[in-house]
């Protein structure tokens, strides 16, 4: 009777090792208690060493030993063969050429996992052999070392870009027992990990957040917190002091909050890290705002405006002088609106000066300023000293004030295109509130040439996006606004979008350009309601719902999106 591939491998073993058939038995039996491999068993048992075993592997099948410790993975398997898979069955990827993914294991004879492989990855298998420590180290160094399940979740499917922090300036001396706990692989490659995840999912901010037995990380992606993964409490103040000493933060202070930031270099790419830490029960907590430049070359059309909105911009931002102000809560998208202007009109021919609190991109060509209240650098002192240097266009982070926006119109009634944020429900009720602090009303008439009001709204998944039928009852409120026919569309949800159907965020405007009978109303103390009135009547502008329902019919985002970001007029 012919013998099996495995059954000459274990006469080879007994032949070389001079094993006794007990001893054979031994291994065979400790194999069906535990459900471990023959090989794996010999090995557990002390009989043979995982190198013997793999040079017999090698001579017998015929099949290439990799030495991993010395073998550059590529980056993009992480992609093909999650770590969970790839702990799963002691494997990891090393390379991949068409169709065909190539494979290190320490148990060739496990066709059932090369078959699950093969399936799971969609790929042709190519098999390498390697021990299984070596394998398991491998894994750690490429994915990431395991500190608990939940903590490994974050790797899953990362990609290994070139990934760096970039100091900006030398770290001061520090405590050695902190520098020493910060600095540790596990807590560094803990962080990075976070930092990476979030960076792939285009989260727009990071929430690291204390609780009584863990430490929770949850990323705000398109507008919408989500919970990531949990970190052990016993590394909790390494991923603080990590982080501080990135931020170059004092470590050494817990009791009042503190606001840093960093820049992490990708794949070529510098992202800014804009860092808040907040005093808690349980620890301080830590937000981090990701911004990255790259979004504001996109122009205008790319945040989701529609053409005839870009040329009110266009119209606007051409005048010689005056102020143009962006209006919304907190994470409407007014700064990145702002900042994509003040990019477009970045020119040499320029002298363009921001002063911000705080300063969140960094742009080349500009002179941006942060204010400082605790040395007396207001919005308002800085103001000041701007106006000696003779800018061209000046951009205001936020009106805060009344002298802030006293020094701010007159800057822009001097010669100076003026650009700003305020908070504000609508376009028309920023008027009124600049009237409200205590500025004159036909100095607010002179200077204002647009306001925009904006909300930002998530965009239908383009790889989920399906019909869906609403019924007429739930359309009532729109249907003078609805054409017959209009076609209606949700995401079902897929991987791309991970589940939500929504993928990415667009702009949703309310843009009031400043006529010479809104001037005169104004001036005449007219409601922010009767302004709004006159501007949707005889201007035909459009409201937030107006622009909120329009993208809802066109198909780019959903009926529920429309409520939960406009109100009906």
């Amino acid at each position: 009777m012919t013998k099996t591939l495995k059954e000459k491998i274990l006469d080879a073993l007994i032949e070389v090792k001079h094993l006794k058939p007990e001893e054979v038995n031994a291994a065979i039996q400790l194999q069906k208690t535990k459900g471990l491999s023959l090989d794996k068993a010999l090995v557990e048992k002390g009989l043979i060493t995982e190198q013997e075993l793999l040079i017999l592997l090698v001579k017998e099948l015929n099949i290439p030993p990799i030495n991993l410790a010395k073998y550059k993975i590529d980056p993009g398997l992480q992609m093909v063969l999650p770590e969970r898979i790839a702990r799963q069955y002691r494997v990891i990827p090393i390379s991949e050429l068409g169709n065909t993914i190539t494979i290190v294991m320490a148990d060739p004879f496990n066709i059932f996992a090369i078959d699950d492989l093969k399936n799971i990855t969609g790929h042709d298998i190519d098999i390498a052999i390697s021990t299984e420590s070596e394998i398991l180290l491998a894994i750690d160094n490429y994915y990431g070392v395991r500190k608990e399940a939940s903590v490994s979740e974050v790797s899953h499917g990362i990609d290994a870009e070139k990934f760096e922090f970039v100091s900006e300036q030398e770290e001061e001396e520090i405590g050695e027992e902190v520098l020493e706990e910060s600095e540790q692989a596990p807590i560094v490659r803990m962080v990075d990990l976070v930092i990476k995840e979030a960076l792939k999912q285009n989260a727009s901010d990071i929430h690291i957040e204390p609780m009584a037995h863990e430490v929770r990380v949850r990323y705000r992606i398109d507008g919408i917190l989500r919970d990531i993964l949990n970190i052990p409490k016993s590394n909790q103040n390494g991923v603080l002091v990590r982080i501080k000493i990135m931020s170059r933060l004092d470590i050494t202070e817990n009791r009042v909050p503190q606001d840093g930031r960093f820049k992490m270099r990708v794949t070529g790419r510098e992202v800014d890290f804009r860092v808040s830490i907040l005093p808690t029960t349980f620890g301080p907590k830590i937000v981090m705002r990701i911004l990255d430049k790259g979004n504001l070359s996109i122009g205008l059309d790319g945040l989701g405006f529609f053409p005839e909105e870009i040329n009110l911009f266009k119209e606007a931002i051409a005048k010689p002088f005056g102020m143009v102000l962006v209006t919304g809560p907190t994470g409407s998208g007014k700064s990145t609106t702002l900042y994509s202007i003040i990019n477009q009109l970045n020119t040499v021919d320029r002298n363009i000066v921001s002063i911000e609190d705080p300063v969140e991109y960094l742009i080349e060509g500009l002179t941006q300023i942060q204010a400082r209240s605790d040395i007396g650098l207001t919005f308002a002192a800085a103001l000041r000293a701007i106006l000696r240097q003779n800018p061209d266009i000046v951009m205001v982070g936020e009106i805060r004030d009344s002298e802030t926006a006293d020094i701010t119109i007159k800057a822009s009634l001097t010669g100076q295109m003026v650009f700003s944020t305020l908070h504000t429900n609508d376009a028309a009720g920023a008027l009124t509130r600049l009237v409200d602090m205590g500025i004159e009303s036909f100095l607010v008439a002179s200077s204002l040439v647009m306001v925009c009001a904006q909300r930002l709204c998530r965009k239908i998944c383009p790889k989920c996006k399906e019909a869906v039928k609403i019924p007429e009852a739930v359309l009532k409120d729109f249907l003078h606004k609805i054409k017959p026919g209009t076609v209606f569309y949700q995401g079902k949800g897929c991987d791309f979008c991970r589940k939500t159907g929504y993928k990415g965020r667009m702009g949703i405007l309310e843009l009031l350009m400043i006529d010479d009978v809104i001037r005169e109303m104004l001036i005449k103390g007219a409601s922010s309601a009767d302004i709004k009135q006159h501007a949707v009547k005889m201007n035909h502008m459009p409201t937030l719902w107006d622009n909120a329902v329009k993208k809802f019919t066109l198909g780019q985002t959903t009926l529920e999106e429309v409520l939960r970001v406009a109100s009906p007029d």
